[in-house]
């Protein structure tokens, strides 16, 4: 049931209570005890509405791969410390393989990344930045595939 509930919060969080409890078979204080209880446990972390970028005039994605002079601890910090502050950066994971970070960036147009790359040069440590534009999603997902971490037999 709870897997059911995180299902219809994640395509529609702006779902009733009660349309809610509708859809997975319960009645509405039931529910929302369950919701309360997956806020609490901290699977449901907050409520969004997610915006088409494009619409709002930021149409370039561009994916980065930073890597680092040193994988030393400090190092680590200060890049992650500052690429917190810049606001075009919409997601930034510390990686294995050939790079150290990868992030995803947004904005309006070239002229704006190429002054967001050189704040992004300015932060000590960096020996590399390899950008790729994304020319059109093909995939673009916000619901988390429950059902496959579900161990089958369960």
């Amino acid at each position: 049931i709870d897997y059911r509930i995180l299902h219809f919060i994640q395509n529609d969080a702006r779902m009733t209570n009660t349309e809610l409890a509708d859809q997975v078979g319960l009645s509405p204080s039931p529910c929302l005890r369950r919701v309360k209880a997956l806020e609490r446990a901290g699977i449901i972390r907050r409520y969004v509405g997610i915006v088409d970028a494009t619409a709002v005039g930021l149409p370039i994605s561009a994916f980065v791969n930073i890597s680092l002079h040193s994988q030393e601890r400090k190092a680590l910090e200060i890049f992650q410390s500052q690429v917190q502050t810049y606001v075009e950066v919409m997601e930034c994971y510390l990686m294995t393989g050939s790079s150290d970070f990868l992030m995803r960036v947004v904005v309006p147009d070239l002229q704006s990344y190429e002054r967001f790359a050189d704040k992004l040069t300015r932060i000590p440590g960096i020996s590399n930045i390899q950008t790729s534009f994304a020319l059109k999603p093909v995939v673009y997902k916000t619901e988390l595939p429950l059902d496959a971490s579900v161990p089958s037999g369960s």
